[in-house]
């Protein structure tokens, strides 16, 4: 449905300027730091495999590294300008900010809301890989599964950006891991749906299907509370001309815009952090396999804690350990089929990741050969304690519970860590997307989901409620997209104000949105199948 020809007119009498270039000091800033963002990087990355003593025999693996960080980095890139315009679209069609300041200044706010994100967003995103895929990040199938599920998620963002559709880039990389898990699975001869963690991934699900329905809830409920609360008319209504709010609704504007771009630079940037950390452990693991900035007085600790916690746990094992206990948690891992040789081999790898703590005396001193095996003992009793507590196929005593939970907190914090350099680098590439492309998606939010002009009432609404969702999503360790909870928003205050929807966005909307994790799905799967036929 088209805007009606009086709608139309008044459209272009309060429609922001779009179409202004770039300032030469703008372009300026943007090279300058794309500059600092590549030289930064490369100098920490020399930096860390020269302390760390790793040396690649050939050549093969820092260039599969150079080109993974690359796709890794233009993802980032890309949801910057794919997501973010969806920050700005309000304050710029409520006329509170210029359009070109706004992107600025959102990507500043991406930027600050990378470099303090926990990280745990980013290793629940890493959880849904296959076990064995992880576990064997720096072969060939890890590369290909890498390669397949980023290059699959830019491709779909791209092309749902041209078409000016506001999809979520969660929900395309979530859709692309799953597919590299069902064509990992069906490729190994077993049934696709044990290519995934399914537990994790209905968790991620919940968030993602909520999301949106949230946004436009609570857009609704919040705008109809303004108008029984604040009776000012003005704030229901079009802007005048191009005329600014009132000086009190601009500023919330504005602290939503900033609150939302923050909120999608923390729990965003988290995603293509976690890859990014799993394509350093498959390429240079002597370097970022294991926290080498532990300190070394708490290992005696770490040692001390695993060897209590092994013998905690001895007390509920009736059975003999298995001989490969890394072959038992494995399978666990992925089948989530508890057996009791699982306890026992569980029992048996914690016992030998505090001998293998005690022998070296640091993480920094594991030798080479060492490395990889280290960090996989810990990566598998990890996931298999936090499959143990949400499942909880044996009831443990509170004293076991509590050394459980300190020697998961050990190894979670020898294997499970972000380098600031690796923050810095993602934070630029997302705030420099914040600044490219922005235009196709503010157009859709801010003209074709409503029938009228958004007004300063409507927007406050979307932002705060899309701010608060991604804040509170972050604190849980939950993707969310900032995308679903701010159109929805919209749309759920323009139903509250009687504006009306134009249907047909609304039918491409819900289209991109049903289309997203499937068609995802497909791409994903069909380039791993294909990387690993060429690699």
């Amino acid at each position: 449905m088209s805007y009606s020809s009086s709608t139309a007119s008044s459209l272009s009498n309060t429609r922001p300027e779009l179409d202004h270039k770039p300032s030469t000091m703008t372009a300026i800033l943007f090279v300058v730091m794309l500059i600092i963002g590549i030289g930064f990087a490369a100098f920490s990355l020399v930096s860390d495999i020269t302390d760390s003593g790793d040396r690649a025999i050939t050549w093969l693996p820092y260039f599969l590294l150079g080109v993974a960080l690359i796709i890794a980095l233009g993802f980032e890139f890309v949801n910057g300008f794919h997501d973010t315009a969806n920050a700005v679209a309000t304050v710029i069609y409520t006329h509170s900010l210029p359009a070109n300041f706004a992107v600025l200044w959102s990507g500043f706010f991406n930027f600050l809301g990378v470099l303090v994100s926990s990280g745990t967003v980013a290793f629940g995103i890493i959880s849904l890989l296959p076990v064995e895929l992880i576990l064997q990040v720096g072969s060939s199938a890890g590369f290909a599964m890498v390669f397949a599920l980023l290059i699959a998620a830019i491709l779909w963002n791209l092309g749902t950006w041209l078409l000016g559709l506001p999809a979520s880039s969660s929900h395309t990389l979530i859709g692309s891991i799953i597919g590299v898990g069902v064509a990992n699975a069906l490729m190994h001869g077993r049934d696709g749906t044990t290519g995934v963690d399914w537990a994790q991934a209905t968790k991620v699900g919940y968030s993602l299907l909520l999301s949106p329905m949230i946004g436009f809830g609570f857009a609704a409920l919040l705008l109809l509370l303004l108008k029984a609360l604040v009776k000012n008319r003005e704030l229901y209504e079009e802007p005048k001309g191009n005329t600014p709010p009132p000086i009190w609704i601009r500023g919330l504007l504005i602290l939503t815009c900033t609150g939302v771009s923050f909120a999608h630079g923390s729990n965003d940037g988290q995603k293509g952090m976690g890859l990014i950390m799993l394509i350093l452990v498959g390429t240079v693991p002597m370097a970022y396999a294991l926290n080498r900035a532990m300190p070394i007085d708490h290992m005696t600790q770490f040692a001390a804690v695993a060897h209590v916690t092994q013998e905690s746990i001895l007390k509920n094992v009736s059975i003999t350990a298995p001989s490969d206990p890394r072959k038992v948690l494995s399978e666990f891992v992925r089948t989530k089929n508890y057996q009791p040789e699982v306890l026992a081999g569980l029992a048996s790898m914690v016992g030998n990741i505090g001998d293998q703590v005690k022998q070296y005396g640091s993480l920094a001193h594991v030798p080479m050969e060492a490395v990889s095996n280290v960090r996989n003992d810990m990566y598998l009793a990890s996931e298999t304690l936090r499959i143990f507590e949400k499942t909880q196929p044996i009831k443990f005593d509170d004293d076991t519970k509590a050394n459980i939970k300190a020697f998961k907190k050990d190894i979670d914090d020898s294997t499970k860590f972000i380098p600031i350099w690796v923050k810095v680098t993602v934070a630029i590439a997302l705030g420099l997307g914040t600044m490219v492309g922005w235009k196709r998606i503010v157009v859709t939010v801010g003209e074709k989901i409503g029938k009228t002009h958004l007004t300063y009432a409507q927007g406050a609404s979307a932002e705060l409620v899309a701010m608060t969702t991604i804040g509170a999503a972050d604190m849980f360790g939950l993707p969310v997209s900032t995308t679903h909870v701010l159109s929805s928003g919209v749309a759920g205050a323009m139903t509250a104000n009687k504006s009306g929807l134009q249907l047909s966005t609304v039918r491409n909307l819900a289209m991109a949105w049903v289309l997203t994790l499937p068609s995802a799905m497909l791409l994903s799967g069909s380039l791993y199948w294909l990387f690993t036929k060429i690699f």
